[in-house]
């Protein structure tokens, strides 16, 4: 059994609990002595986070190998169109190599709470949103991905990683779940056990 945190982590906020220069950890909203972060969130994204005091749950969660999908909801400046959506849904190729195809569509506004600082409308008076699921996790991917296309990313939330999903967290709150581990197969009745070493 083991129990999990999902976190809610606010925009500017880092996805650590100590920080020499003062900025905004997680030490601010969570008091759980021993957990750590599944992965990340960059400082200036905002949404889901896991944690854990299970160093083997952490691996499953964040190992590229597990290929857990995330899905994002990014606002970017103007309106995103067909073409856009299409190539990120093809895969498209950054510095770093092309990327995984994502599953890509246009959402309106979601539900969630006004970013602090929010989004200025003067400098930014056109924007949209979509929803992007990628099974990768490089270096600020979504932003990249969405910036190559030509609508830079303005606002980043997560919403789901795997089945973990954001739901009505608003920011700084978090739940705890408890996960149980799979049973071991049932042995048959009668089974004869199996022999170690050749006779």
């Amino acid at each position: 059994m083991s129990t999990l945190y999902l976190l809610h982590k606010p925009y500017r906020m880092l996805s650590q609990f100590t920080d020499p220069e003062g900025r905004a950890t997680l030490a601010d909203v969570i008091d759980v002595p021993g957990v750590y972060a599944a992965g990340r969130l960059d400082y200036d994204s905002e949404g889901l986070l896991l944690l854990s005091d299970d160093g083997a749950l952490i691996h499953r969660i964040a190992h590229p190998r597990h290929k857990q999908p995330k899905t994002y909801w990014a606002q970017v400046e103007g309106e995103i169109d067909d073409d856009a959506l299409a190539a990120l849904r093809a895969g498209v190729t950054l510095k770093d190599g092309p990327t995984l195809p994502a599953k890509a569509r246009r959402i309106q506004a979601p539900d969630i709470a006004e970013r602090t600082p929010p989004i200025e409308p003067k400098r930014h008076p056109v924007t949209s949103w979509l929803e992007l699921t990628i099974t990768e996790g490089r270096n600020r991917q979504v932003r990249r991905m969405t910036a190559h296309v030509g609508f830079p990313t303005l606002r980043l939330v997560r919403a789901a990683i795997g089945s973990w999903r954001l739901d009505d967290l608003a920011p700084g709150q978090w739940r705890r779940q408890t996960l149980h581990a799979p049973k071991a197969p049932a042995k048959r009745a009668g089974a004869k056990p199996r022999r170690r070493f050749p006779s």
